[in-house]
């Protein structure tokens, strides 16, 4: 089969409005036109794709597969685009990552740097996603790697574990809390909360944890990096879970009290997600490498008991 590039976007325009009027519009095209081409594509496929209701259109089963790998021609299609003018301009590649909130906020801005040193002629997009979503745009083409923590449907990806990720509560050192060795999640709850900006990663997996609890935290603050919110803590402003790395990089400047979570959520593994790793870029199997490499040295940070946390 061959499909036209033209017709495959009008169809993602009509599945994601629901309308053929409308994509028609989104596409430059007349309704007439836009329909003539639905028809083509659909005797082309040898199948109907969607059915004509009273408020616009419905993609039947076969439809939704055929919507599914219409995405991932068209990304590939930019992609290819896209690389080969930043290659007319010298780059040697590009590489797309999809990481949670941890990942683009605290560990990756202190390993990117080394790998970017390394890799003079790489550019990375590196864009946050709720974990949920990650998966499903690796599996889509939209990123060559995907970094995840905790229990994710990875989709059937190759899924590649380079660390823990480890959640604390963080007080100020004056705050009633400093002096416990382990506390509970639910018996933070009364106090005056430090978050992170809603969209994060972390503050949409606690949002879901009070839910199911039937409790709300009492924010005070929402804030975009995990270092922001250790200031605020340490001011005295609320209280906080983070993962213990930043809790740790900011402890002595703050003078922050962390204390273990008896929660079993608060343990989540890290995971690397690709399609397959063994055909994956050079440059991209280079910063898997790397990232796993950065843990393996690292075996202290990773223990699963929390190390003495007064300041």
């Amino acid at each position: 089969m061959q499909f036209d590039l033209t017709d495959l976007r009008l169809f993602v325009a009509t599945a994601e409005l629901g309308n053929l009027t409308r994509a028609a519009e989104r596409q430059h095209l007349s309704l007439a036109a836009a329909s003539a081409r639905i028809k083509a594509l659909e005797a082309q496929a040898g199948l109907q794709l969607l059915t004509r209701e009273a408020r616009g259109v419905r993609l039947l089963p076969q439809g939704e597969a055929f919507l599914h790998h219409a995405r991932l021609v068209l990304h590939q299609t930019d992609r290819l685009r896209d690389e080969l003018l930043a290659y007319g301009g010298g780059l040697r590649g590009h590489l797309r990552v999809f990481a949670n909130t941890t990942a683009v906020t605290d560990f990756l801005p202190e390993l990117l740097p080394a790998f970017l040193a390394a890799h003079p002629r790489i550019n990375v997009d590196l864009q946050e996603k709720p974990n949920a979503q990650i998966p499903r745009g690796v599996l889509e083409g939209r990123a060559d790697i995907g970094i995840v923590a905790g229990n994710v449907d990875t989709l059937g990806l190759e899924a590649i574990h380079f660390s823990t990720d480890r959640l604390v509560l963080v007080t100020s050192g004056q705050h009633r809390f400093a002096r416990r060795k382990r506390i509970a999640f639910a018996e933070t709850l009364d106090e005056d909360a430090v978050g992170m900006a809603q969209g994060s990663t972390l503050q949409a997996f606690l949002t879901q944890i009070t839910e199911h609890l039937g409790r709300r935290q009492k924010l005070r603050i929402q804030l975009g990096s995990f270092d922001a919110m250790c200031r605020m803590i340490g001011s005295g402003v609320g209280i906080g879970v983070v993962p213990e790395s930043a809790a740790r990089r900011n402890q002595q400047a703050m003078q922050l009290a962390l204390i273990e979570l008896s929660d079993a959520w608060c343990v989540r593994e890290r995971y690397l997600l690709v399609r397959e790793r063994a055909s994956l870029p050079t440059y991209a199997k280079a910063l898997v490498e790397a990232l796993c490499a950065h843990y393996a040295q690292a075996p202290e940070a990773e223990r699963p008991e929390l190390r003495a946390s007064r300041p």
